[in-house]
């Protein structure tokens, strides 16, 4: 209730006056607690800061590593680079494309005709083997 509103005559500006003061005094009232939040706010703002610091500290030594690696691993990957160019000629090469039929048909047809030629072999060795302790012909041996 304003005590000015009570019959007593209204003074220019004076309500104005009170007013400006009493929120003057609220703002004042609250300044303890906005400077508490403020000094919390800037304590965070300190710990974040050094915990920024330190993330870029930390990264900036993974890039010094990584900076160093690729400096060691430059020379020897620009030196296959001609290998891997001609090496990727060749696998452009439509010829390169045949290569499993030409496997496949390895393995289906010469594999079986080798196993038989080394078969054959085998048989002739025996062959061989029996005809060499039975003797020679030209000793006098009779072969029949």
């Amino acid at each position: 209730m304003d005590p000015f509103r009570l019959g007593m005559p209204r003074i220019p500006g004076l309500t104005e006056l009170l007013t400006t003061l009493q929120a003057q005094t609220e703002a004042l009232a609250q300044l303890p607690r906005t400077l508490t939040e403020l000094n919390s706010a800037v304590r965070e703002l300190i710990a974040a800061t050094s915990t920024a610091t330190s993330a870029i500290a930390s990264a900036q030594r993974t890039a010094e590593r990584l900076e160093d690696l690729v400096g060691e691993l430059e020379e020897p990957v620009r030196a296959l680079k001609p290998g891997l160019e001609r090496m990727g000629r060749v696998l452009d090469d439509p010829a390169v494309d045949t290569i499993p039929d030409t496997l496949r048909t390895i393995n289906e047809d010469l594999m079986p005709m080798i196993a038989t030629i080394r078969q054959a072999q085998s048989r002739v060795a025996g062959v061989t083997g029996l005809l060499r302790r039975r003797g020679r012909p030209e000793d006098g041996d009779d072969l029949y």
